[in-house]
């Protein structure tokens, strides 16, 4: 057959850049479950009229359907409506809650880490399949405003120890301080003035100006102080009496303002020079279900891929009609981050294979021993694999060393004629005798491939 063509939007990894992804999912997995997070994994297609709950996704969504379906079979696919991949994990996961509410313990605190697919046109950290990583804290009817600042600890602790990627910054808002001001602020069509702010970090905000104008009806003073809310930023509760200076009240803005200054007071300790944590009253998270605090979040240097991890609080997006399951969670686009890092060379793995160490064969008759020395390594959580030839043991090692295999076990002959062995660093030339059943490398992170960080090409 012919050379296959790569489909643009479906990102596939080399060996060696799958331990920079594994590694990311690994802590950020041991992260979450720190703070108690259960993992679950839901289903990859949802029925249609699911998926489209959350408004106008259409368009994104990727169609399920059989090849040989029968349109005539006497039970249709949920009676025609058919179903689809979901094209993200919160829509899965509120039916998941409702489906399982009666055996879960509330609050529900989980973390999922799965493939999700979406039908949108591919760009440099936008794909139609990718890996996202979400956390999120669910209560039954009600659940405690803490909830929030948890969730956003969590997360800017689990970003920390991704020391191998560059910084973060978590942009935190709350709905009801934006929704608040504009409604006290005497704006005709509070929803709309929330969804054209949302267009800043894609327009200028002279355009957002007149779009707050012409579609949602507020006289240029209103739109003047929309934009200039959106300019106030601060890592502390500092942005508290900006808001306030300019004269407008409500008591949902007072609400938003009191929620987001104890989030900010509450996270702020865990600032670093990596991992920020700042007020931001631009973020409005376009989703018209949020109802409180927002999160959005920026890579460093790599401002360009927009919102990379983001969420929120959503106090009914669950419900069967009885109980309502409120919840606040935030959401890590694994693949966002790291797909643009891996193609431009700046993230890699240092070996193309797990294995630490390469058992040389001297003959093909000496093979079988050959396969016991790696199975005693092996026994003791070595990963190794037997040279594929007994070429000369020059060639041997080239080999080992194209892998990015550090050691080369080889096998001697001692005076009495008994068999011992020797093990190479081939990084440095040592040469040591070793027993397989007892060898360990004395750099533990020699045990596992390692992340490595070259030059970043912004």
């Amino acid at each position: 057959m012919n050379k296959p063509t790569p489909l643009s939007g479906f990102p596939e990894f080399l060996p060696s850049q799958r331990t920079v992804e594994r590694e990311v999912i690994a802590t950020l997995s041991r992260a979450f479950e720190l703070h108690g997070f259960g993992n679950v994994e839901t289903r990859a297609v949802e029925p249609m009229d699911q998926l489209l709950r959350k408004g106008d996704t259409s368009k994104e969504v990727y169609v399920l359907r059989r090849l040989q379906e029968d349109d005539n079979a006497a039970v249709p696919n949920r009676e025609g409506k058919g179903m689809g991949l979901h094209f993200d994990l919160t829509v899965p996961f509120a039916r998941y809650v409702l489906e399982n509410a009666g055996k879960l313990e509330f609050p529900f605190r989980r973390y999922q880490i799965q493939k999700v697919w979406r039908g949108e046109r591919p760009q440099e950290g936008r794909f139609r399949e990718f890996t996202q990583a979400d956390i999120d804290i669910v209560g039954r009817d009600t659940l405690p405003f803490h909830h929030d600042v948890e969730v956003a600890r969590v997360m800017l602790e689990a970003l920390g120890k991704l020391t191998f990627l560059p910084g973060f910054t978590l942009q935190v808002n709350n709905r009801k301080l934006i929704q608040g001001f504009y409604a006290g602020l005497g704006a005709p069509d509070v929803e709309e003035t929330m969804r054209l702010i949302d267009k800043l970090d894609k327009m200028p905000a002279d355009e957002v100006g007149k779009l707050l104008v012409s579609e949602a009806g507020l006289t240029d003073e209103q739109a003047a102080k929309c934009l200039e809310l959106a300019t106030i930023t601060a890592t502390d509760d500092t942005f508290v009496e900006k808001v306030r200076a300019m004269g407008v009240e409500s008591d949902l803005l007072d609400e938003g303002l009191t929620e987001l200054a104890t989030l900010i007071n509450a996270t702020a300790p865990l600032n670093t020079e990596r991992v920020r944590i700042v007020a931001d009253l631009s973020i409005a998270r376009g989703l018209d279900y949020y109802t409180g605090t927002v999160f959005e979040t920026r890579l460093d240097g790599y401002e360009s891929l927009g919102s990379i991890c983001s969420g929120g609080r959503y106090d009914a997006l669950a419900s069967d009609g009885k109980t309502t399951y409120p919840g606040v969670g935030i959401s890590l686009g694994v693949s966002r981050v790291l797909v643009p890092l891996v193609q431009k060379g700046v993230l890699d793995g240092d070996r193309k294979v797990p294995s630490t160490v390469l058992v040389a064969v001297n003959d093909e008759e000496s093979r079988a021993a050959a396969d016991e020395a790696a199975q005693a390594l092996r026994a003791h959580d070595v990963a190794c694999e037997v040279s594929p030839n007994a070429a000369k043991f020059g060639k041997q090692i080239r080999f080992a060393e194209r892998r990015g295999i550090p050691y080369v076990l080889f096998a001697t002959r001692r005076e009495d004629g008994t068999e011992a062995y020797e093990i190479k660093d081939i990084r440095t030339g040592e040469q040591v005798p070793a027993d397989p059943a007892t060898w360990a490398p004395t750099n533990e992170s020699d045990l596992k491939p390692q992340v490595v960080t070259k030059e970043q090409e912004k």
